[in-house]
């Protein structure tokens, strides 16, 4: 396989590192870096100070007092994180990404960019190979893009009205260290609702089935109950238990000890990783079913599906039938760090292959195509057989 040169940008808003866990593009761009840097390859890597990024080189292009100027202060775990492509702190990345990635560029390498449209004046300016590395947003703009599902990469282009296929186009999951969400199997007696506090997250949804069910809902994340914008008044619901966002050892523990994770919502989810996050815990998730949910969650192995308020009741109802083993099994097998990994090895080994021959580009090492793979839990089979042999009877 060939050694690659990577130009890693990070967050024009935010400062990159693991402490920043309610941030799904945070995350994402610390474990790509590592699992970058696992193959061996050179990668730099340019974000504000204080960023915690594996790299050759950091390359710090901008610093707190800039996002100071840019947002004021404000407190992350109650509101949401402040951005827009035209302000003080995206103007001074990019130009001082620009130039520090004008000095360092080589012919043949590439550049990633996490955060699409808002980091196209970069890519316009240096030139170079350039990967949008995990769309799960609309401002696409490269000619090589990494989609976070199958749901979202048919949905942008239905948006874009592509027709046809395209073949440097790949769709790779988000991905987990396993060892950040430990299993367990016994649970507490509460439901999860973990992620932004709106209503097309399905909060009210949440909220209206833990009552119906009998049940205490935690609520964690950025926002508030109370909310006449979103058309959310819950802050006097007594079952409902709320926390700000927390760092990543309050978020496992909150997962792993919930008894199943609610997550009703209602837009097409990208790619919802607080899912595989429960399931890596060994707790059962109850979802809708559109998105990114029909690709992560085994329907009655390690959650349920559903599409009006009777199925969510009953879901909740009959959650004890999920086996907390079975959503570890599955989400490890196929959303860990390891095994994402294989695949973006695979795809960037293929791009790399443009500045040959390309498609047509002969690859003799190769013995097996297991980047496609997906892993079910040992007896999932099994189950499916079973039901498949009651219902025929």
């Amino acid at each position: 396989m060939s050694q690659l040169r990577f130009h890693l940008l990070g967050l024009a808003h935010l400062a990159t590192h693991k402490k920043n866990s309610a941030c799904a593009y945070t995350q994402k761009i610390v474990k790509l870096a590592k699992m970058i840097k696992s193959y061996g390859h050179t990668l730099y890597f340019y974000g504000i100070e204080g960023s915690e990024v594996a790299c050759d080189e950091f390359i710090p292009v901008s610093n707190p007092e800039i996002l100071e100027q840019a947002y004021g202060k404000y407190d992350q775990a109650k509101n949401f994180f402040k951005h827009d492509p035209t302000d003080l702190a995206h103007r001074t990345f990019n130009t001082n990404a620009i130039a520090a990635i004008q000095q360092r560029k080589q012919n043949h390498d590439i550049l990633l960019c996490p955060m699409g449209n808002y980091q196209k004046p970069i890519a316009d300016a240096v030139g170079l190979l350039t990967v949008e590395s995990g769309i799960g947003y609309t401002g696409v703009f490269s000619q090589h893009r990494v989609f976070e599902s199958y749901a979202w990469m048919h949905y942008i282009y239905g948006l874009m009205k592509i027709d046809d296929g395209v073949w440097y186009d790949a769709v790779i999951p988000n991905y987990f260290d396993p060892g950040d969400f430990p299993f367990q199997a016994q649970k507490k007696d509460y439901l999860l609702y973990f992620g932004r506090i709106i209503s097309r997250k399905g909060v009210q949804v949440a909220a209206e089935v833990a009552k119906a069910t009998g049940n205490e809902l935690y609520v964690v994340g950025q926002g508030s109950l109370d909310n006449p914008d979103e058309g959310l008044a819950l802050g006097s619901e007594k079952y409902i238990r709320y926390f700000p966002a927390v760092g990543p050892e309050e978020r496992a523990k909150f997962l792993s000890n919930a008894k199943a994770v609610l997550m009703p919502t209602y837009y097409l989810e990208p790619f919802g990783g607080v899912n595989v996050e429960a399931q890596l815990c060994g707790t059962p998730v109850i979802t809708t079913d559109w998105g990114v949910f029909p690709e992560t969650v085994l329907h009655g192995i390690t959650g349920y599906r559903c599409r009006v308020f009777e199925e969510f009741c009953w879901a909740v109802r009959n959650i004890h039938r999920i086996k907390p083993k079975a959503c570890r099994e599955w989400a490890e097998k196929n959303y860990s760090m390891e095994r994402v990994g294989r695949m973006y090895e695979e795809y960037f080994q293929r791009v790399s292959k443009l500045f040959d021959k390309g498609w047509y580009e002969a690859n003799d090492e190769r013995d097996d195509l297991e980047w496609l793979n997906r892993y079910y839990p040992a007896y999932y089979p099994t189950t499916q057989r079973k039901t498949a042999t009651a219902k025929a009877q």
